[in-house]
Order: structure tokens, then C-alpha cells, then sequence
């Protein structure tokens, strides 16, 4: 029977998130006026492995920097301990007990300082740390730092600047600071992607110690077997929203499903097409992504639309850049129309026609402060130009053009690329590659962060320009997008192909059922 208050409310939730370390009650954000988080209620109990999974875009990093203390200007309540808490800075998070290793290592670490200051940081910047902690003491702090997490790095590597440390050492010490303040909650955002092996396991042995101790712990990472192993439960958060919850068991179909795939009549039926047709524009032969993988083989086609499904880690990006020059592929050879193709740089690949849409828009694509026109002539300067000189009325009309060709949303083509939404933004991404028509468009994950109707009108473009002839590869985490848009469907996993199919050899459960047997 469940426990009541003298009013006979059942209080049995209220009991439990009192014991929760920390939970979460409604809690929204949006950026822009687009929903990242929607009404997220989660309890994270002492003493667990929660697992947090979500394609990219998800909201996991949203979630995180709100229990990170980072954004907070949030809807919604964070309970610690089972009395609301202010998370007004990382600070404060800290001093509540909630400790984040985030998955980009630069974000924990001081440069300029040597390891031994880093281990001790916390220490050295709150008010309660000892101000004569320095010179022997400090390295006899720092030392007692790395024996919790069984480091033992020499003095001499202790007074090293920090910057000297490899990227899994990096990662180890910051593990290894945040568990010398005995934290109530650990979050681990990807925390074995710098790692080796046998780090890794060191790690995992270290998690399960802190569970035995009491200490909650998020786990976020992209790699199943990890959670498997590690996790009591998992949560998956799909646009904003908390659409599964799991204890073990797990039912990985189910997961995958909830991260992966919206419901069936949600999605466009996907254009049928039953076997390859067109001549082969670019083939790649013998190519090996990750060390250790087999090599793999594939071929782009003019006039198809071919969509590569893969989780984080699967080696797509690796192989759009590698397409585009961008990291050349170290083996295995690639020919573009019959003919060795072997770009060593992006110029190259744009010369051959070879075209990119990038993943990161904001660090890969755009120019802040730049208008929307000069955004899009860019990679294109040489054809606008004349001894030098910048035709900007080619310029402009280019602009113009793209607005009118993807319907971006935008004051004109003088606007700067900050005054757009990211819908508008992504479409002006896109718009720049399709200035000079290309004989293979590769769009990275290219409707991260776009409503509806920008993912409907970038998907229009795309396979109107296979129509005319062109090869268009799509590359995405999420399998409604790819079948949403794609003749053909490949699914890669750690670098490897497990699948490449057409019509009913390529509907949504086969894929799903592939992605799930390979991770």
C-alpha cells in the first residue's frame, strides 16, 4: 500500500525524489525560440549508473549544462538532495556536490599551469582552499589527487605545464580532480572517447566503486556496450523530450527506436527505388577509417540519393572529410568519374566538385559578422573575382539567389549570418555548396537543428540536384532523416558498412535491427 499524508495524498513520489541525489521536475529550455528541453522529469538515485542516450541535437548537452550550474535561465525545478537548489554557476553546482567532466577535455583544463596546479584547482580557486598551498605541499595535494584514481604520475611530470599531457591524460586528471571533492553526483559526458583500453577499464572499475559508495553517477555515451555493462537504468532523450526509461534488462531494440526513429506516420515515405541505377561518379576501394576496422568499399552514383546511418562514432564524419580532403583517407584509393581522385586539401575537392556541407555549421561553415552573400561567395571567390577585385554584384545576385531557390528567411542578402535562425543558417550552408552545381554534394549531418520545413526544403534541393545528375551522399544519426530522403541506405558502424540496401531490403526495422546487432 502506498504511503499517504494525513490528507491521504499519496506521497510515495515525493518520497522518492527526497532520496533522489538529485532529480528534475519539468524542466524546459528553449534558444531562439526553439524547444531544446521539454518538461524533462528525471530522479537519479545515490548509488546508480544512469545511462543518458540521444542522437546529436538530443538536448543531452542542453541537460547537461543546466545541472552543470552552466545555462540558467531554465523552466522547471532541480531538487538536490530533496531541497530545491539555485544552479546559478558552476560554482554553485560544484559546491552542491555536482561535479561534470565534460566530453571536450579543453573545458577542464588551465593552460599555463602545471599538472599538479590543475589536480588542485578546485582548491586553489575557492575561498576555503589553503592560500599557502604551493611549493611541497602542493605537490603532496596533488599527489594524494591521483592515488584516487590510481595515477602515478612522477613529480616531474607533476611540475610539467599541463599542455604537455597527452588527451587521455588530460582526461584522466580531470577525473581524477573531480572525485577528490567526493561528489554526490558525477556526470561522465562521453568519457572514454580519449582513452585507451585499458584506461577505459580502469575507469569502468572506477565507476562501479563510486556506485558501491554511494555516489549517483550520468553516464553519456554513445557506445552500447559500455552502458550495458555500467548502467542500472537508462533514460533516452529524443528532440528535447524523455522517450524511454529502462532498468536492466535493457531492451536495446526498444532504446535505439526511442532515440532513433519517431513514430511511423510521422515520417515521408521514402522515394522506392529497387536496385543502383546511373553510372558510378565516386568509388572508394580499400578505404580503412579506424585503425584496426576492415577496409570498406562504396560507390556514389549520379542521379541517387545515397543516406549513411550511424551513431556517434560510426565514422561518418571521418569519411565526409576524407571525401572532401579535409583528412585524407591514410589507405585505400578513390577515383571520381573513372579517374584518381586523391584530394590532399578542400581546395582540391572543390576544384573536382567535390562539395561539403560540414557538420558543425558554426565552426566549420560560417563567418560570424559576415553577410549572408559574402557567407555563400566564399569557397567561390576566384569565379567572382577579376585581378583581384570582388564582382560584388555577382556577389550579391548570388545571395539573392540562394534566398530565393531555399526560401531563407532574411532581411536580404546584406543580412549577417547572426540575425538568421539556425534553420535559416543551415540553409545558407547548404545554398553556398550549390553556387557552382556539384558532381558529389555530401551533407554531414545536415538538418541538425532545423524545423520541419527547413529540413523539407533542404531535402527538396538535395534530390532535385540528384534529378540533374548529381551524386548526393547523406550522412546522419537518425534514421527517419535518412529514409525521409534517401534511395539508398547504407548503415556504418565503427567505421565498418553492416548494411547497403534499396527499397523493402532497406525499411526502418532492418535498419534499426542492424544498428542494433553492431553496436
Amino acid at each position: 500500500m502506498s504511503p499517504t499524508d494525513r490528507g491521504g495524498r499519496d506521497i510515495s513520489h515525493d518520497i522518492g525524489r527526497a532520496k533522489a541525489a538529485v532529480s528534475l521536475t519539468d524542466v524546459s529550455m528553449a534558444f531562439g525560440g526553439k524547444t531544446v528541453l521539454a518538461s524533462v522529469t528525471l530522479d537519479i538515485a545515490p548509488g546508480s549508473v544512469v545511462a543518458l542516450l540521444g542522437a546529436n541535437g538530443a538536448g543531452k548537452s542542453t541537460l547537461i549544462k543546466i545541472l552543470s550550474g552552466v545555462h540558467t535561465d531554465h523552466g522547471g525545478e532541480v531538487r538536490v538532495a530533496g531541497e530545491p537548489a539555485a544552479l546559478h554557476s558552476p560554482l554553485a553546482a560544484r559546491q552542491l556536490g555536482i561535479q561534470t567532466v565534460h566530453q571536450r577535455i579543453g573545458e577542464g583544463i588551465v593552460p599555463g599551469l602545471s599538472v599538479a596546479e590543475n589536480l588542485v584547482f578546485e582548491e586553489l580557486a575557492q575561498a576555503r582552499g589553503n592560500p599557502f598551498l604551493n611549493g611541497g605541499r602542493l605537490l603532496a595535494r596533488a599527489r594524494e589527487i591521483q592515488a584516487g584514481l590510481g595515477l602515478d604520475w612522477s613529480d616531474s611530470v607533476l611540475r610539467k605545464d599541463v599542455t604537455e599531457l597527452g588527451l587521455s591524460d588530460r582526461q584522466l586528471l580531470i577525473l581524477a580532480r573531480a572525485l577528490a571533492t567526493r561528489p554526490r553526483l558525477l556526470i561522465l559526458d562521453e568519457p572514454t572517447s580519449a582513452l585507451s583500453a585499458a584506461e577505459a577499464e580502469r575507469l569502468f572499475a572506477l565507476v562501479e566503486r563510486m556506485r558501491d559508495d554511494g555516489i549517483a553517477v550520468l553516464y553519456v555515451s554513445h557506445r552500447l556496450g559500455e552502458i550495458d555493462a555500467l548502467a542500472d537504468r537508462l533514460v533516452v532523450l529524443r528532440d528535447g523530450r524523455l522517450t524511454e526509461d529502462q532498468s536492466k534488462p535493457f531492451d536495446w531494440d526498444s532504446a535505439l527506436r526511442a532515440m532513433l526513429a519517431q513514430a511511423q506516420e510521422a515520417t515521408t515515405a521514402r522515394p522506392v527505388r529497387e536496385g543502383a541505377e546511373g553510372d558510378v561518379a565516386l568509388s572508394l576501394r580499400g578505404v580503412r577509417l579506424f585503425d584496426g576496422r576492415a577496409p570498406l568499399d562504396l560507390d556514389l552514383r549520379t542521379g541517387e540519393v545515397t543516406g549513411v546511418v550511424g551513431l556517434l562514432g560510426a565514422g561518418k564524419t571521418e569519411l565526409a572529410r576524407g571525401l572532401f580532403g579535409a583528412e585524407p583517407f591514410a589507405t585505400g584509393s578513390a577515383e571520381l568519374d573513372g579517374r584518381p581522385y586523391e584530394p590532399k586539401r578542400p581546395s582540391d575537392a572543390i576544384r573536382a566538385g567535390v562539395h561539403l556541407v560540414p557538420e558543425d555549421r558554426h565552426a566549420d561553415a560560417l563567418v560570424p559578422g559576415w553577410s549572408l552573400a559574402r557567407n555563400i561567395s566564399l569557397p567561390f571567390l576566384k569565379s567572382l573575382s577579376r585581378m583581384g577585385l570582388m564582382n560584388t554584384a555577382k556577389e550579391d545576385a548570388l545571395g539573392r539567389d540562394t534566398i530565393a531557390a531555399l526560401g531563407v528567411v532574411a532581411r536580404d542578402e546584406h543580412s549577417t549570418v547572426e540575425e538568421l535562425s539556425g534553420g535559416n543558417q543551415q540553409k545558407v550552408v547548404v545554398g553556398r555548396w550549390l553556387a557552382e552545381t556539384p558532381r558529389v554534394l555530401i551533407l554531414d549531418e545536415p538538418f541538425r537543428g532545423v524545423d520541419i520545413g527547413a529540413r523539407r526544403d533542404i531535402g527538396r534541393r538535395a534530390r532535385s540536384l540528384a534529378a540533374e545528375g548529381a551524386a548526393v551522399l547523406v550522412l546522419s544519426a537518425d534514421v527517419d532523416e535518412v529514409l525521409e530522403i534517401a534511395d539508398r541506405v547504407v548503415v556504418l558502424a565503427a567505421g565498418e558498412i553492416h548494411l547497403d540496401a534499396y527499397g523493402e531490403d532497406a525499411e526502418r526495422d532492418r535498419v534499426i535491427q542492424t544498428i542494433s546487432a553492431s553496436v
